[in-house]
């Protein structure tokens, strides 16, 4: 297989990624049965597809690099997701849809496009993983500054009060070059307050330990909405979402992972009455004046996927 050809199967393997965990009718989050004030589902599939030559892009450079054409710190992670988030926002005019599922998954596709497959065809997922971190820690300054301005374009709610650098500071992009900041510092600076941040300096262990197997195990007996589904509520349990925690306080994040664990030990979607807790927690995170989106939850199940889609997965 050529080099081009392997980043699009990769960069093809991540939009089917995204569309799978938006086609899932997740509580407080857009699917095609439910959708926010100005943002649809529509706007999710536009943003997968306007992301795929910056994931094809990210591939082809994680190939290059396992060439020995590219060193990995040229790899440029920052400026792809700003490239990204741009393509993204000129394709839908739904805001901020995707943001976290790109920081998540350009480090994967540049990580794919460094790891050999295995003879069956599949990838091999433990070098997958080696791959990511061996990535994520080779950021630079420039990357970090670049991903401050993608965060710029893309305009989310939910940010500010860092400790140090704050994106939303005017100031911290001129330190991060100053003091040569790498990206990878600037998140484990994040990490106790954001899981994607959590997953990039501590080598993905919600996506590899908790999600991919989850679903996997899901998958050999269930539908895919139910098992999307199931796998975003084992994941809201046992993780508070950092997006509504940040928004409206960690009480009523481990509230709602309660509430999360409770409908997965009625059954989830396999039982009458965990389809009715589901229910009312769909409505309970929608409530106006309080709206709840586990945005970040969304974003680690489309993680999930994308280790499953690269896995050989086809629905």
């Amino acid at each position: 297989m050529s080099d081009c050809k392997r980043a699009q199967e990769i960069s093809k393997c991540l939009q089917l990624a995204i569309m799978l965990e938006v086609s899932a009718e997740k509580p407080g989050n857009v699917s095609f049965a439910s959708s926010f004030a100005g943002t649809r589902v529509e706007h999710f599939l536009a943003s997968a597809v306007a992301a795929g030559s910056a994931f094809q892009e990210a591939a082809y450079r994680g190939i290059a690099a396992s060439k020995g054409r590219l060193e990995v710190s040229e790899v440029g992670l920052g400026k792809l997701v700003k490239v990204c988030v741009s393509d993204i926002a000129a394709w839908q005019r739904g805001g901020n849809t995707i943001l976290g599922t790109v920081m998540l998954f350009v480090p994967i596709a540049a990580a794919a496009g460094m790891t050999a497959s295995l003879k069956s065809g599949q990838l091999d997922l433990a070098a997958l993983r080696r791959n990511i971190d061996a990535v994520v820690k080779s950021t630079t300054a420039w990357d970090a500054v670049r991903l401050y301005e993608a965060v710029d374009i893309a305009c989310p709610s939910g940010l500010g009060g860092a400790p140090d650098l704050d994106v939303k500071d005017p100031n911290s992009k001129k330190r991060l070059l100053e003091e040569n900041v790498n990206l990878f510092e600037v998140f484990k600076i994040a990490q106790g307050y954001d899981d994607i941040c959590f997953e990039w300096v501590n080598d993905y262990p919600i996506t590899f330990d908790l999600a991919y197997p989850y679903l996997a195990e899901q998958l050999k007996s269930k539908p895919l909405n139910m098992a999307v589904v199931h796998t975003f509520l084992k994941i809201l349990s046992q993780r508070p979402d950092t997006f509504i925690s940040r928004k409206v306080g960690k009480s009523k994040a481990v509230e709602i992972s309660a509430d999360a664990n409770e409908i997965l030990e009625l059954g989830g979607l396999g039982t009458e009455e965990g389809k009715k807790r589901l229910s009312e927690l769909d409505v309970k995170l929608r409530q106006k004046g309080n709206s709840c989106n586990p945005g970040t939850t969304a974003d680690l199940t489309a993680s999930a996927l994308s280790v499953l889609t690269l896995s050989g997965y086809r629905p």
